[in-house]
């Protein structure tokens, strides 16, 4: 098994606190109602949304994916951390055991705030990742931050 791993960061307009209530707090109902293309659905398997709670994704239409199982590894809702699994689902295929997600959101200068991400692909034998499939998943990741961004303010009381 490799491990490939890449940070990404993006910057907001939206202060910290309110991005991670909104972003990681109550994704599970934000996300398919921002994307709902994307995201058509999220269900809690097991758990109390804490550390070890199982997620079962259903992606939108438009998706050439159905369906992806993650569990939450950690949260830290004083200091805005969350790491999360993804752990079943045709988005790993026959390439990656699982996929891990570390996301810090801190407070920028200006008053916004700043998103830390960092992904670990664990893969199956050697495989090689391409920058092409790594640049498409920074892009969905950054179109999934944005499109939360863009609601939180069109509807500045919301959270």
């Amino acid at each position: 098994m490799g491990v490939v791993s890449y940070d990404s960061e993006i910057t907001s307009p939206v202060p910290s606190a309110k991005m991670f209530k909104a972003a990681v707090l109550d994704s599970d109902n934000l996300i398919p109602k921002v994307l709902p293309q994307a995201i058509k659905s999220v269900e809690v398997l097991e758990g109390d949304g804490g550390p070890r709670t199982i997620k079962l994704i259903t992606f939108g239409e438009g998706s050439q994916y159905k369906t992806m199982k993650h569990k939450v590894e950690a949260l830290d809702k004083e200091n805005f951390t969350y790491s999360y699994s993804i752990i079943e689902g045709d988005v790993l295929g026959t390439t990656f055991e699982k996929i891990s997600y570390e996301v810090k959101i801190t407070a920028s200068p200006e008053g916004g705030s700043v998103c830390k991400n960092t992904s670990k692909y664990f893969t199956i034998g050697e495989v090689d990742i391409t920058e092409e499939k790594i640049k498409a998943g920074k892009e969905k990741a950054s179109a999934m931050f944005k499109a939360i961004e863009a609601y939180l303010l069109a509807n500045p009381d919301a959270y």
